[in-house]
């Protein structure tokens, strides 16, 4: 053993520093290294289920997006519709409304003309009336015809006041 050197400590170390690595391997490395890709398959797992939710979620929304412009392009056809229901059935009303008018202010004129006739006719019986007196005077009396025609004017005032009174 030329320079103090013991081949069998060299080996009885190199065993033991073989024996430790092996034991340090099963006991630390093996199982870090089992839980740290355990560990990734987890984050690459959710990584995958978050980005499937999240295309689902687009997808969702894109559904959504297209049931609301459904829902607007209806809603503005509804509008549309009872729009034009509205304006027919305001034009229906003013047409109505034109009609009744016209039928009142017709039932009206009919109104004033039969009572304009019926004043004429009494008009006229009374002015019958007045002149037969008024000759019965001239004719009994012997009165002048201008006093006649002045009570005859005069009483027609009257009457008139009467009539519009």
């Amino acid at each position: 053993m030329p320079l103090n050197i013991d081949v069998q400590q060299i080996l009885l170390h190199m065993f033991n520093l073989v024996l430790l690595f092996g034991i340090l391997y099963v006991l630390l490395y093996k199982p870090v290294h089992d839980f740290m890709a355990k560990r990734e398959e987890e984050y690459k797992d959710r990584e995958a289920k978050t980005r499937d939710a999240l295309s689902e979620a687009e997808k969702l929304k894109g559904d959504y997006e297209k049931m609301i412009k459904d829902a607007e392009a209806e809603l503005a056809t509804k509008r549309a519709e009872l729009s034009a229901s509205a304006e027919n059935d305001r034009e229906k009303i003013i047409s109505d409304a034109h009609a009744r008018a016209t039928q009142i202010v017709d039932e009206a004129r009919d109104k004033a003309q039969s009572e304009h006739d019926r004043l004429m006719t009494r008009a006229q019986s009374e002015i019958a009336e007045y002149v037969s007196k008024a000759a019965e005077k001239i004719v009994m009396k012997n009165e002048s015809l201008s006093d006649d025609f002045d009570s005859f004017f005069d009483s027609m005032a009257q009457q008139k006041e009467a009539d519009n009174g």
